[in-house]
């Protein structure tokens, strides 16, 4: 087995509000999945590169429509492991507002947080040119963070590039805890990605561009700056360069920052200067926000022409 790009981390089954309100008003729940990991490696396989994904689902049907979803997106799940001893863990999410998301998870002791370093397939991740890893799953349990660092070390053994993506959770663990892994992970790391408040984590006294520049700290590393419907910043030890976001409508931004991800790191796979890294993680982003669901509006590499076109174009 080899992929471009290899990632591991907790994927969930979720059970989404289809319209506006209160969950407990609602009289059906759209069910689909769900997490940062399987979602960037769904885009990036879209988008034309081998992708696989390493976890933990439990034996029961949630699991199997988590596996089955993430092959027929064209993702490896062979080296995943079905945990008969739990539960396939639970994401809940409620449109309070037309503008407010609310998401909620069961996932403590479930089979995705049982990951750990017996599970990792080394081959896979040495073949990888990619690994990519979050704060998600260092956050998620001792034996999940254990995982990620035999991942990284395996990864980097085989000459792949590590990626990083800080995806705070307060849910998981303090602002402090997180703080001191990112840290840790970041010197790791070749490719980080974080919002401008993760940034401020690390040190909450300096601009998000100047922790980045602290991370970047003259090395042969990017850090990206994902910051929404403003675009994006990266910094290198070669300059700050920065690209504005696409002008589309939002439907649900949960998922956008991985398809940015995605869209950046196949574009360096496709050996892609940072400017058009930059451009084509945008692309992706805005379509991820166009679409209800966290992976559904993932663009294919023919759809990133289309935000070329005016407002209103019919193509026939």
């Amino acid at each position: 087995m080899t992929a471009d790009l290899v990632t591991l981390g907790e994927t969930m089954v979720l059970l989404a509000s289809p319209e506006i309100g209160r969950l407990r008003d609602m009289t059906s729940l759209r069910m689909s999945i769900g997490g940062s990991e399987s979602n960037v490696a769904i885009c990036a396989s879209r988008l034309g590169r081998s992708a696989a994904w390493i976890g933990r689902v439990g034996d029961d049907e949630f699991g199997q429509m988590i596996l089955a979803t993430l092959r027929r997106e064209g993702v490896d799940v062979s080296a995943s492991v079905t945990d008969p001893s739990a539960p396939t863990a639970i994401m809940l999410k409620e449109r309070r507002t037309a503008e407010v998301v609310r998401v909620s998870y069961y996932r403590k002791d479930y089979a995705g947080s049982r990951l750990s370093p017996e599970d990792l397939d080394e081959e896979l991740i040495g073949s990888a040119q990619v690994l990519h890893v979050t704060g998600i799953t260092l956050g998620l349990s001792a034996t999940a963070r254990a995982a990620v660092y035999a991942a990284v070390d395996t990864a980097r053994a085989g000459g792949a590039l590590i990626s990083f993506d800080f995806n705070y959770r307060a849910a998981l663990w303090t602002r402090e805890e997180a703080a001191s892994e990112f840290r840790a992970m970041s010197r790791e790391a070749d490719l980080i990605f974080a919002g401008e408040d993760e940034l401020v984590i690390i040190k909450d006294e300096a601009s998000p561009v100047e922790v980045a520049r602290m991370l970047a700290d003259g090395a042969d590393r990017q850090v990206v700056i994902k910051r929404g419907p403003m675009g994006a910043i990266c910094v290198t030890r070669d300059g700050l360069f920065e690209q504005p976001a696409f002008a589309v409508r939002t439907i649900d931004s949960v998922g956008a920052g991985d398809a940015f991800v995605a869209g950046y790191l196949t574009a360096l796979l496709g050996g892609a200067d940072v400017t058009e890294r930059l451009r084509q993680g945008c692309a992706a982003g805005a379509f991820a926000v166009t679409v209800i669901g966290d992976w559904e509006g993932a663009p294919s590499r023919s759809d990133l022409a289309l935000l070329s076109f005016d407002v209103g174009t019919t193509l026939r």
